[in-house]
């Protein structure tokens, strides 16, 4: 027995409210009609939706199971209604744009206040995402453009460089390397290292870089992220490997910031999708994103071209 869509609205409105008064309201109906329905949705079934005792309404086993497929439902259709509401209010300026966390502290407000500077009827949503979120947002085009700064590949997204930066050693005042204007690896080995675990892609990239200088990379503390890794030398927990885009969102004075021979360079890239061209606005935002890059210095360096259209890079990074 199929319910119809009717059947599944006055069920969904009950166990929504509690009660058949409640429902009615819901649904701007009368408590006699609620009644009939719901009566005849149980006779069609073959079970009963809910118990009645003392004139209350508790729901049976079933009836919480059902519900629990009749909220996917709903899910699906909210946001059908999103996406049309989404595209009509694009054609008056709607840009959903999602970054990773360490380029979403700084760079990202930057270019959508630069942008909004000048497109002021433009709604502008932003989100700092972890990676698998982020690709799903841009997967299901709940968001348009994404901004990453470490490698990541996949077959339905397309990247263009935008901007790079090296990674840096940041380390408290009065800090033995604070009183050294270029650091190596070897010179880190003597601290307390804060750090990120092996099967990350921060770590890595840290760990190429003790393994290209022959040293063993002894962590003091374990982080997730190089903004947990800057708070914690903030503290005086040790020093740490960093990203230029995290050390730039920082406020300033909060550590020293050297430079470490044979440093590894971060591309920050532009992710979309491979089968929807970007809107005008959203080129419009990243022509913004390119400016506000290049004004903070992270502009290209000679190795990475501009991207061309009709010849995406892959080699994207997040």
């Amino acid at each position: 027995m199929l319910l119809n869509l009717r059947q599944i609205e006055v069920f969904r409105a009950v166990m929504t409210t509690g009660s058949i008064s409640g429902a009615a309201k819901l649904l701007f109906v009368s408590q006699p009609a609620v009644s009939r329905l719901l009566a005849h949705t149980e006779q069609r079934l073959g079970f009963s939706l809910f118990e009645r005792i003392k004139g209350r309404l508790y729901p049976t086993p079933e009836a919480r199971q059902l519900f629990r497929e009749v909220e996917t439902v709903y899910a699906g259709v909210r946001r059908v209604g999103e996406l049309a509401g989404e595209l009509a209010e694009r054609r008056s300026g709607i840009l959903h744009v999602v970054s990773s966390p360490s380029i979403g502290h700084m760079l990202i407000p930057l270019a959508i206040s630069a942008f909004r500077a000048e497109h002021e009827d433009v709604k502008v949503t932003f989100q700092a995402l972890s990676f698998r979120p982020l690709t799903q947002m841009l997967l299901d085009n709940r968001a348009e453009i994404g901004v990453v700064i470490l490698p990541a590949q996949h077959p339905n997204l397309v990247a263009q460089p935008i901007g790079e930066a090296r990674l840096v050693c940041i380390c408290p005042y009065n800090h033995p390397l604070a009183h050294r204007s270029m650091l190596t690896i070897q010179d880190l080995l003597p601290y307390p290292l804060i750090s990120y675990g092996v099967d990350t892609p921060f770590g890595a990239l840290v760990e190429q870089m003790y393994q290209e200088a022959g040293e063993p990379r002894r962590l003091a503390v374990e982080v997730s992220s190089p903004q947990n890794a800057c708070s914690l030398v903030q503290a005086g927990a040790g020093i740490a490997i960093v990203d230029e885009f995290s050390v730039r969102s920082r406020t300033s004075g909060e550590f020293v910031v050297r430079p470490i021979a044979q440093s590894k360079v971060l591309t920050a890239s532009l992710l979309q999708s491979r089968f929807e061209p970007l809107s005008q606005l959203a080129q419009a935002f990243v022509d913004t994103l390119r400016k506000t890059m290049r004004n903070q210095g992270f502009e290209l360096g000679p190795a990475n071209k501009p991207w061309h259209p009709g010849k995406p890079e892959i080699n994207g990074v997040l």
